[in-house]
């Protein structure tokens, strides 16, 4: 089991010497990863379910806050969870998350994308809502393709992305192709994990029957395309608080990672937490 620490600036907040004296911690206590989460943009009335969000809600731009975190660390591996791929340009992005990879030493290993689920924020950077499942699928195909070109360029013709012998230097650490995993909570962010991900971030208030389908269609998904069910991870959220026993419950359903928050924002505090759950789960 490998565990990740969240990072959620829209709770936590945007000081710099927080986050980075946070992360190192984390690093210090043995956790494998350190996530941050997206927002681009809030309006009046923005709402997913009972949630309501205010308008003033601060949320960083992730990579930026990766990168930031990359140049304190020297270990942790870099995730989102999630990124909101429909709302990014696969050719900008492609550069941006290589050149964090490239500075980082490949460290840029657990980029996660979902689909988002405010209809405003799509209409803000103009987004057809009901396109956001092609267009990830289409911009997943384009960032490999971009990191996998060579000087002689590559060529996609797509829905909504077109390119011709585009070129995208510099390449991601040692000339890998990063991981991608797929968040969400239905079937259809399972069937896309098995077809296209490198592993599956759940999310959601899902029962455990439900969780364990959408396992179930992710790795029947992969194997009807022909990739090895066995090598995708399976990621959940965690509470930080859980027990030795609680999170040896999660290992035994397959879960191969858990991502766990402090409940605090005070540095003491978080501190306090993050040790005490690595102690209890023998991290280090």
């Amino acid at each position: 089991m490998k565990f990740g620490l969240a990072y959620n600036t829209a709770y936590y907040g945007t000081d710099p010497e927080l986050m980075a004296a946070v992360a190192r911690h984390a690093e210090e206590c043995g956790f494998e990863s350190f996530y941050t989460s997206e927002h681009i943009v809030m309006y009046p009335g923005a709402a997913a379910g009972p949630v309501q969000f205010p308008p003033d809600l601060a949320v960083a731009d992730p990579l930026d806050c990766l990168a930031y975190i990359a140049a304190a660390t020297s270990a942790l591996l870099l995730g989102t969870a999630v990124l909101l791929l429909p709302y990014h340009h696969p050719v900008v992005l492609a550069k941006r998350l290589a050149t964090i990879d490239l500075l980082s030493n490949g460290r840029m290993s657990l980029f996660s994308i979902g689909l988002g689920v405010l209809p405003g924020e799509a209409d803000a950077v103009g987004v057809d809502f009901r396109t956001r499942g092609r267009r990830a699928d289409e911009a997943i195909d384009v960032l490999r393709l971009l990191w996998g070109g060579d000087a002689s360029g590559v060529s996609y013709q797509g829905e909504f992305f077109s390119l011709t012998a585009a070129c995208s230097f510099p390449k991601p650490h040692d000339g890998r192709i990063p991981p991608i995993h797929v968040g969400g909570s239905s079937l259809a962010a399972a069937r896309r994990a098995g077809r296209r991900g490198d592993g599956y971030f759940h999310g959601g208030r899902l029962t455990q029957a439900q969780r364990e389908q959408q396992v179930a269609v992710m790795r029947a998904e992969a194997a009807a395309a022909g990739r090895d069910p066995a090598a995708l991870e399976y990621t959940r959220w965690g509470q930080i608080d859980m027990t030795a026993d609680e999170v040896g419950a999660r290992e035994s359903q397959g879960v191969t990672r858990l991502v766990v928050g402090p409940v605090s924002t005070e540095l003491k505090d978080m501190r306090q937490e993050i040790s005490a759950f690595a102690r209890r789960v023998r991290l280090g």
